[in-house]
């Protein structure tokens, strides 16, 4: 590129750092970003910023995902090249912005660790030895039970509970929506024995099911540390979190029932595609589920 091309995006980067005040680390990652496009441009004779259209930007991209660059990387690039072009319109140097409406290949979303069924039963069946035991087999006996998220099963108070019905009420889940969900014969038995140990030591105004040993609500974080202590003491060599009981619970009902509408709503995802993401099921389940459904799919008798 020529200098009057060169001076212009040294300008921009003393605009960064001068007058927007961004940091070392900020006007670093922005020179590189738009090092790879100058790269790319003389790669293709473009010597004027602008000379390069709306899909150049998109080859360019095109390009650096087939090397191997992930999404979130390209979408920090494409970050950088809009604003270096909005610069430059700003300064009359262009007319428009070629990134604008460019946008970087979707990431896959990874879907968390499983347990398979004897694992979860190794992990609940692993017998307590102090009152906190006993509240800790309660509180993942639910998560397994009930598929609750951290947050909501931190929230929960006494109130929320039907042990006789067998049934909780999840109140302003994610996307402030309640739920009512069922609750499994072992996570029942699991809390009865938690709560004489509750009412010995829970602060008369504190509604929470799970408390510290010092009375007050159980955060997140506690809960997610007295899982990991479990695992440590009862030989558990997965390292497992709370995230993934709730996987699993979605997991083994999915696989078991295939009533993916109804795995949404005890999950309450508002959109079943990201249950399918959510869930997965094995593609040797799936296909056996195809030869035994689809009428021409059936395989012949040996």
């Amino acid at each position: 590129m020529h200098g009057d091309t060169a001076q212009r995006l040294e300008d921009f980067f003393t605009q960064l750092e001068v007058e927007k005040r961004a940091s070392p680390h900020t006007v670093k990652s922005y020179r590189r970003d738009i090092a790879h496009l100058k790269r790319y441009c003389a790669s293709k004779a473009i010597a004027d910023w602008r000379d390069v259209q709306a899909a150049d930007i998109r080859a360019h991209i095109a390009s650096r995902h087939r090397q191997g660059v992930g999404s979130k990387s390209l979408q920090r690039e494409l970050s950088a090249i809009r604003s270096f072009y909005h610069y430059l319109m700003q300064n009359k140097h262009t007319d428009s912005n070629p990134a604008q409406h460019v946008k970087a290949p979707k990431q896959a979303r990874k879907l968390p660790k499983t347990l398979d069924v004897d694992q979860v039963k190794g992990l609940l069946e692993a017998g307590t030895s102090s009152v906190l035991e006993i509240r800790d087999l309660a509180m993942f006996e639910l998560f397994y039970s009930s598929g609750l998220r951290l947050s909501e099963l931190s929230a929960l108070d006494m109130a929320d509970l039907d042990l006789a019905g067998q049934s909780l009420k999840v109140r302003s889940g994610k996307g402030g929506k309640d739920r009512l969900l069922p609750i499994g014969s072992k996570a029942v038995a699991a809390i009865n024995n938690w709560l004489p140990h509750r009412s010995a030591q829970a602060k008369a105004s504190d509604t929470a099911l799970f408390i510290s040993s010092r009375g007050s609500r159980l955060g997140q974080r506690s809960i997610e540390l007295r899982l990991k202590l479990w695992c440590q003491k009862k030989g558990v060599a997965e390292a497992v979190h709370p995230h993934m009981l709730r996987h699993s619970f979605a997991s083994h009902l999915l696989e078991a029932s295939q009533d993916l509408r109804g795995v949404q709503e005890l999950l309450g995802h508002s959109n079943i595609g990201t249950t399918q993401i959510y869930t997965h099921l094995d593609f040797q389940h799936l296909a056996d589920i195809y030869d035994k459904a689809h009428p021409r799919a059936k395989k012949k008798p040996q």
